[in-house]
């Protein structure tokens, strides 16, 4: 049987793992030469990553990649939170949820590693403006 002919509800039954929930709720179905993947998309403010899970590969169910992309994109402070969680229903309504409505824009500079967050309240030239 095909997976684009398994219902969605049967295949999220086998995604138990936590980092599933800093994901969209249901991956893109894709056939990419020749090849069936998953393509899950990050649900964290202007992240536009896409993970794809090639179907035909004997490690077609790891989710290290999904977790080194959360570890850059959400911390690895989050991620160790999520693993600590008791599934993915829990990441998402505590750990997902409350980073998206309570997030500050100085958190997101911090998590992404850029360092201490300098500000400035310099007016800028005519010349910055262009």
């Amino acid at each position: 049987m095909f997976v684009d002919q398994v219902p969605s509800e049967q295949l999220q039954k086998e995604w138990v793992s936590p980092v599933y929930a800093f994901f969209g709720s249901m991956p893109v179905i894709k056939e990419i030469d020749g090849r069936q993947v998953h393509e899950f998309k990050c649900s964290a403010r202007g992240c536009k990553v896409k993970i794809r899970r090639y179907l035909d590969t004997k490690d077609a169910r790891s989710t290290s990649n999904m977790q080194k992309h959360v570890k850059s994109c959400w911390g690895g402070d989050v991620l160790s939170a999520a693993d600590n969680a008791k599934d993915a229903n829990e990441v998402q309504t505590k750990i997902v949820g409350s980073i998206l409505r309570n997030g500050s824009i100085t958190a997101i500079f911090e998590r992404k590693g850029k360092g201490k967050v300098t500000y400035s309240h310099q007016q800028h030239t005519q010349s910055e403006m262009r």
